[in-house]
């Protein structure tokens, strides 16, 4: 049985259930303190900590590797992704691989067949979602001291920019760029695992419920074209069509003209025969 069904208030992570709580507050004051400065301030780390971070750094290269780059550019993405406060990049990318070896099943750590709010915001405040030990499926990031240490420490960075934030913009560019844009990143990186199992049309017939939804690709750059993602998870670009836009790849294509990307994995596109089942990820023993 899913932990989503059998889960006990021992199971929450009460920090992160606090933490979350704190950004969707802290949006009650966002229409008291509008400042057209605030509001280019919230864009940007949308792009730096979501568009670069999370979908980037924490997604396309630690959890998939379709691309590599220097060591010192990889640490600097993972600093990025820390802003997102979704957790460590170690804690992260196990949860993410253990989605892709199990997807749609009991063992997923955020399907919607378990429920749709489940897989949409509920599933993080869990200390171990998947009922599994997520970072166990992340050794290969444990290897490295630095990931270690932000992984341990990932608050830091986005408690450190609150008051950097606030000798440059006053209170408006801390509610605009901490907790509203905190909380679109959140909500974005959630609607890949609960609408993207949910909605979208299908280019690939993988052995889970994955589709391609346009509107989630735009709020997450190009991370909405989920279906495509399932059926060739090594690929750096996720958008397949021509009219499926994916800003992360052409981020990552700029970082291969400026010789900092390389070894980028290809899409495979439509030629290739539809897959029955997704790529195999090496399974990790169980805490």
């Amino acid at each position: 049985m899913p932990l989503a069904q059998t889960s006990t208030a021992r199971d929450v992570d009460w920090p992160v259930v606090g933490g979350i709580a704190a950004m969707h507050l802290g949006c009650v004051l966002a229409p008291f303190h509008v400042t057209a400065g605030a509001v280019w301030v919230m864009v940007a780390l949308i792009w730096l900590a979501g568009g670069v971070g999370v979908t980037l750094g924490f997604h396309r290269l630690l959890t998939h590797r379709s691309f590599r780059c220097p060591l010192w550019l990889e640490h600097g993405l993972t600093v990025l992704g820390c802003l997102s406060w979704q957790g460590g990049a170690i804690q992260w990318v196990g949860t993410h691989r253990l989605h892709h070896q199990s997807p749609d099943r009991d063992e997923d750590p955020h399907s919607p067949r378990h429920g749709f709010l489940w897989s949409h915001m509920l599933w993080p405040m869990l200390k171990e979602p998947a009922g599994r030990c997520a970072a166990d499926a992340a050794k290969d990031l444990a290897r490295d001291p630095v990931h270690r240490f932000l992984d341990h420490w990932f608050w830091v960075p986005q408690a450190l920019l609150v008051p950097v934030l606030y000798a440059l913009g006053g209170l408006p560019w801390v509610v605009w760029g901490i907790f509203v844009r905190t909380t679109i990143v959140y909500h974005g990186t959630w609607l890949v695992n609960s609408a993207g199992h949910r909605f979208g049309y299908r280019n690939f017939d993988t052995r889970d419920d994955s589709g391609n939804v346009w509107w989630v690709a735009l709020l997450t750059f190009g991370e909405g074209w989920h279906n495509n993602h399932h059926a060739h998870q090594s690929a750096a670009a996720h958008g397949v069509r021509w009219f499926e836009l994916d800003l992360t790849y052409a981020q990552i294509r700029l970082l291969g003209l400026l010789r900092l990307a390389r070894g980028i994995t290809p899409h495979s596109g439509l030629t290739r025969r539809p897959l029955r089942g997704s790529e195999p990820v090496p399974r990790s023993s169980e805490c």
